[in-house]
C-alpha cells in the first residue's frame, strides 16, 4: 500500500528526540509556499527589526515543563466565538507559516502511567492479532531491486503506539493528528487498523491535557475533541451542538468583555482602523462608515468622539451596520440597539448622526441594502471578518471575492482590513492541524498572561470564545468549515485582483497601537515587515495584520 502524502508534514514533530524545545526559538518568520499535493516547496524569511519601543525581538524564551494534569472523560467546549470573532458565521494554494520543523513545548512528566501502557499494550495487541492485515502490508520498509519501498500502514502505526510513552503532549497530538487525516483516505480495512491505533493515542491524551492547566494542555483538550470528531466523522453534528449551546446574551457579553480587558486583539482592530478612517476623512463633512462587523458596535464611540472636536466643527455622520444573528444574540437584541447607542453618544458630542442596520451575514450583502448615496465620503471596514466569507474552493459563488469586487465598486475613499494572521483555508489537514496548534498556542499563552491561572472568569472566556473556532478548523471540512484564515501576502493579492491599491499607514497607526499596549504584557509586540501592513504579535509569532486600501 502506498503511505499517505499526510504522514511526511507530520512527521518531523513527533520523531525528534525528546528533549525541551523553545516554542518560539525562531529567528524569523519563514512563508513557506505549497503546491496543489501540500508538498513544501522552498520559500522566504522574513526577519524582523527589532527595536525596543516599536517593533518585535526574536529572542528566545525558556521552554516551560509543563505538569500533568487529569481531565474528564469528555471535554465540554460550548463556545461560540474567538478574541478575533465577535460572531460565528475560498481560493488559491495558501502560503503557510510554520517557524520550524522542530516540535513545540516540553515533555511531559508522568505522560504514561501503568494505565496508559496497559491501553498501549492491548492495541498493540489488537493491532497485531485482531485485525485484518492483507499479506502486502506486513513487510516493513526496505528497498527492492535497488527501489526503497514505505513502511505498511500497519507497521507505521504499530511503531507510533510504540513510542507514544516517550512522546510529549504536541508530539502526541500531532501523532494522532496524523492517523485521523490518513483515516479519511484509506481503505476500509486500514481504517480500522488507523481507528484502534488513534482511539489508544486519544485514550493517552485525555489524561494529559485539561481545560484548567497549563496553556498547551488548554489546548490540547480543545484540539483532541476536534480530532475525535473528525475521526467519527461528527465535526459538523458537534460544530452545530456547539452553536446551540450558546450561554446567555448577559454571560456571553461578560465572556467578550473579559478577553476585550485582557487582550489587546480588539482593541488592535479598533484603534488601529479608527486612526486610519480619522486620517482619511479629515477633511471631509459627510462620511458614510460601512462597518461588516458591527457588533456592539463600541468601535465607534471614540472616533464620533475624536471627529466632533474636528476644527471648524464636526461632520455628518452615518454608519451602516451589517451583522447576523449570532451577534443579536450576544447584544440581546437587534441592531436597532446598536443604533440607539450610537446616537446618544453622537448627541451628547453634537454630531448629526444616522445609522443604518443591515441584518444579515456578509454572503448575503448586496448594493441594495448598503445605501450608499451621493456626495458622502466613503469608510469600509472588514475587521476580523472577511475570513468567515467562502471562497472558490468553497462555492462558486466566491462571496469571499464578490464582496471586495462590490466594496471597489462603490469607489470607497478608504478601507481597512485587519484579519488573523494564520494559513487554514486551502491548506492540506496536515498542515492545517500543525499550523493551528503553534497559532492558539501563542493565543492561549497570551491569555494566560491576562489573567491568573486559577481564574474561573478567564477560563469561562476561553472556553466559551475560543474553543468553537479551534474544533472548527480541524473537526469539519466543506461548507462547514467557517474558519478559514488567509495570510497577508494572499489578502493582499485578492485585494489587488479586485482593483484595490494598498496604502502606507502613518506613524500615528503605530503610535496608537505602541501606546495601547503598554497596559499589557511586554511580549505583545508590533512589527512594520515592509508590506504596508502593521503586524500585531505574541514573541514572535505574529497573530493578526491591519491594512489600509483604496
Amino acid at each position: 500500500m502506498q503511505t499517505s502524502r499526510t504522514s511526511n508534514s507530520f512527521q518531523s514533530f513527533y520523531i525528534q528526540p525528546m528533549q525541551q524545545i523553545d516554542p518560539y526559538s525562531s529567528s524569523t518568520f519563514q512563508i513557506l509556499n505549497n503546491d496543489s499535493t501540500g508538498s513544501r516547496s522552498q520559500g522566504t524569511e522574513v526577519s524582523f527589526q527589532t527595536s525596543p519601543d516599536q517593533f518585535f525581538t526574536l529572542e528566545s524564551t525558556p521552554a516551560t515543563d509543563y505538569a500533568t494534569y487529569s481531565s474528564p472523560s469528555a471535554v465540554s467546549v460550548s463556545s461560540s466565538r474567538s478574541p478575533f470573532s465577535p460572531q460565528g458565521s475560498q481560493s488559491y494554494a495558501s502560503d503557510l507559516y510554520q517557524p520550524s520543523d522542530v516540535t513545540y513545548g516540553s515533555p511531559l512528566s508522568g505522560a504514561s502511567g501503568v494505565d496508559d501502557e496497559n491501553k498501549l499494550l492491548h492495541a498493540l495487541w489488537v493491532l497485531r492479532n485482531e485485525l485484518p492485515v492483507p499479506e502486502s502490508d506486513t513487510d516493513d520498509s526496505g528497498t527492492f531491486n535497488g527501489v526503497v519501498t514505505q513502511p505498511s500502514t500497519f507497521t507505521r502505526y504499530n511503531k507510533i503506539l510504540e513510542m507514544a510513552p516517550h512522546m510529549d503532549l504536541i508530539q502526541l497530538l500531532v501523532a494522532c493528528a496524523e492517523i485521523v487525516s490518513e483515516a479519511d483516505t484509506i481503505s476500509m480495512s486500514d481504517r480500522q487498523v488507523a481507528i484502534s491505533a488513534a482511539e489508544a493515542l486519544m485514550e493517552i491524551l485525555e489524561k494529559n491535557v485539561s481545560v484548567s492547566g497549563e496553556p498547551a494542555q488548554r489546548l490540547g483538550a480543545y484540539m483532541l475533541e476536534g480530532l475525535r470528531a473528525r475521526l467519527l466523522s461528527s465535526g459538523s453534528i458537534i460544530y452545530k451542538k456547539l452553536k446551540c449551546k450558546e450561554p446567555t446574551s448577559s454571560e456571553l457579553m461578560s465572556y467578550m468583555g473579559v478577553l476585550y480587558q485582557i487582550c489587546p486583539y480588539y482593541k488592535f482592530a479598533y484603534m488601529s482602523s479608527n486612526v486610519i478612517i480619522g486620517e482619511a476623512m479629515e477633511n471631509e463633512n459627510r462620511i458614510h462608515i460601512i462597518d461588516f462587523q458591527i457588533a456592539q458596535g463600541s468601535q465607534w464611540i471614540s472616533l464620533i468622539q475624536a471627529l466632533s472636536r474636528r476644527p471648524g466643527g464636526p461632520p455628518y455622520i452615518r454608519i451602516t451596520g451589517v451583522d447576523d444573528s449570532q451577534s443579536t444574540h450576544a447584544r440581546g437584541g437587534g441592531l436597532d440597539l446598536v443604533g440607539q447607542k450610537l446616537a446618544k453618544v453622537a448627541e451628547s458630542c453634537g454630531v448629526v448622526f444616522e445609522f443604518n442596520g443591515a441584518a444579515m451575514s456578509g454572503c448575503q450583502v448586496q448594493l441594495e441594502h448598503l445605501r450608499v448615496r451621493h456626495g458622502e465620503a466613503l469608510a469600509v471596514n472588514f475587521p476580523y471578518i472577511l475570513h468567515h466569507m467562502p471562497d472558490e474552493s468553497v462555492s462558486t459563488a466566491n462571496h469571499r471575492d464578490r464582496l471586495l469586487r462590490l466594496v471597489k465598486s462603490l469607489s470607497p475613499k478608504i478601507v481597512t482590513l485587519v484579519e488573523q494572521e494564520s494559513n487554514t483555508n486551502t491548506s492540506t489537514f496536515a498542515q492545517r492541524f500543525c499550523e493551528t496548534l503553534d497559532y492558539y498556542t501563542a493565543m492561549f499563552e497570551s491569555i494566560d498572561a491576562g489573567r491568573p491561572r486559577e481564574d474561573r472568569q478567564r477560563m469561562s472566556a476561553e472556553e466559551h470564545c475560543v474553543a468553537k473556532d479551534v474544533v472548527n478548523i480541524i473537526a469539519c471540512e466543506g461548507i462547514e468549515r467557517v474558519e478559514r484564515h488567509e495570510l497577508f501576502g494572499k489578502w493582499r493579492m485578492r485585494l489587488g485582483m479586485a482593483g484595490f491599491s494598498q496604502l502606507r499607514l502613518s506613524p500615528a497607526v503605530s503610535n496608537s497601537v505602541r501606546d495601547m499596549l503598554k497596559a499589557y504584557s511586554p511580549n505583545y509586540r508590533i512589527a512594520d515587515l515592509g508590506d504596508g501592513a502593521l503586524y500585531l504579535g505574541w514573541k514572535n509569532r505574529a497573530l493578526a495584520t491591519t491594512s489600509a486600501w483604496r
